[in-house]
């Protein structure tokens, strides 16, 4: 059974000089991959671009935290996409031990405005604890899909899901959180987390998503469901990423984000890795289409 390749050398972004940089959201746009990312010294989202995927750009700042708003103590854990010329983001803020998720938009794609004081998510249920966290949007005929990461602060819980006609009010899912952990399998056994969603004509939703074997062990798993909410079919394949011994990630394997390359026929996944208390970019990939082989 084939497997996701280790670039070789390292990670690809982020190192003593940048400080932590973690949770990327890759996509092309005007030609280059562009990331978004958390930059934790700075306590902000940013973005960085790239030609191959690999050599990445100094990394400008994209929206900085703002502490007077009482819940943007720290800003992270952001998603950005392009909808009628216009470039919006929903990002994670953070205060208080809770996590929100906001709003802003930029015709450029590197000054994002606010376009609220307020967060256009709270966690408001039970199984939702104090965060709602990790926003993956799609736009999608006419509606924002939106899939998010809910529970506990520090790591969360369980993944659900959201739609919305302008992007800032949201209607969550009757049927939440949609895409539990199983504990059968040991490297999702404590819980689930961030994830990225996209969509495929030949096996229809896939969630690259976190599991977690224990609090401080994650590795990088997929699963495939028809409509994006219900019916969700975990890969045999997993976990397609986990720590390498000895290595910059030998601790955990975090948050994936994935292109399918066209081109050169394959998967391209970022994900960012730690050792003790670093994290940086890592980058891997898959020279196969189907990540649904027979069991």
């Amino acid at each position: 059974m084939g497997t996701f390749t280790k670039y070789s050398n390292g990670p690809v972004f982020g190192n003593k000089e940048t400080g932590t940089v973690f949770d990327g959201y890759v996509w092309k746009d005007n030609g280059k991959y562009r990331m978004d990312f958390s930059w934790r010294p700075k306590k902000a989202c940013a973005v960085t671009f790239s030609d191959d995927g690999i050599n990445w750009s100094d990394p400008i700042i994209t929206l900085e935290y703002d502490e007077s708003t009482g819940w943007e103590d720290n800003l992270n854990r952001n998603c950005v996409i392009k909808v009628d010329g216009k470039y919006k983001m929903w990002y994670t803020g953070q205060a208080r031990e809770h996590s929100y998720i906001g709003y802003a938009e930029s015709d450029d794609g590197l000054t994002f405005k606010r376009i609220l004081n307020e967060p256009v998510m709270i966690s408001e249920y039970p199984w939702e604890g104090e965060s709602v966290m990790n926003p993956c949007v799609m736009f999608e005929n006419g509606k924002y899909r939106m899939w998010y990461s809910a529970g506990e602060t520090y790591e969360p819980n369980v993944n659900a899901y959201a739609e919305s006609d302008d992007g800032i009010n949201w209607k969550k899912s009757r049927i939440n959180p949609v895409f539990t952990n199983m504990r059968s399998n040991v490297f999702e056994q404590e819980r689930v987390g961030g994830c990225q969603v996209i969509k495929t004509e030949d096996m229809g939703y896939l969630m690259f998503y976190i599991g977690y074997e224990d609090i401080n062990t994650a590795r990088i798993c997929v699963a495939k469901s028809k409509n994006g909410i219900f019916g969700w079919e975990r890969s045999s394949m997993n976990p397609i990423i986990e720590p390498t011994p000895d290595a910059w990630d030998k601790d955990a394997t975090y948050k994936p984000t994935v292109i399918w390359n066209e081109d050169e026929n394959k998967w391209m996944l970022w994900y960012n890795g730690r050792a003790g208390g670093d994290e940086y970019m890592g980058y891997a990939y898959y020279e196969q289409r189907n990540l649904f082989p027979e069991k």
